[in-house]
């Protein structure tokens, strides 16, 4: 892993997100992976996009849009799991990742917002 923990979870995520998207067989499920595919591989874009922000404000807004992408994220993974297309296991695992990246987001805005001042 690297230094930055954040981006490894993040990347992490957007794989299991890709894999998970691709496993859904279910029918007429495809409005919902599509969305899921969309927000959860957002999350880490931003986060990557941030570590290159021009400034302290650039830096937290790209990590808020992750923010809100994750937890747009965390809907299409209960709504997935709530309509039987995906398993409790699948739905825990990616559900607890995303919980672990938005926990990290916020405290590093918090602290660059802290810091900034």
């Amino acid at each position: 892993m690297s230094e930055n923990r954040l981006l490894d979870l993040s990347f992490e995520f957007a794989v299991a997100i890709v894999n998970l998207v691709d496993g859904v067989t279910a029918p007429k499920s495809s409005y919902m992976t599509d969305q899921l595919a969309r927000a959860g591989t957002s999350v880490g874009a931003n986060i990557h996009e941030a570590q290159y922000a021009q400034s302290k404000k650039d830096f937290v807004s790209k990590l808020e849009i992750a923010l809100k992408e994750s937890n747009e994220t965390s809907y299409w993974l209960k709504l997935l799991y709530e309509t039987k297309r995906i398993d409790m296991t699948t739905y825990q695992y990616t559900e607890k990742l995303c919980g672990n990246i938005r926990r990290l987001l916020i405290a590093s805005c918090k602290t660059t917002k802290e810091n900034a001042k």
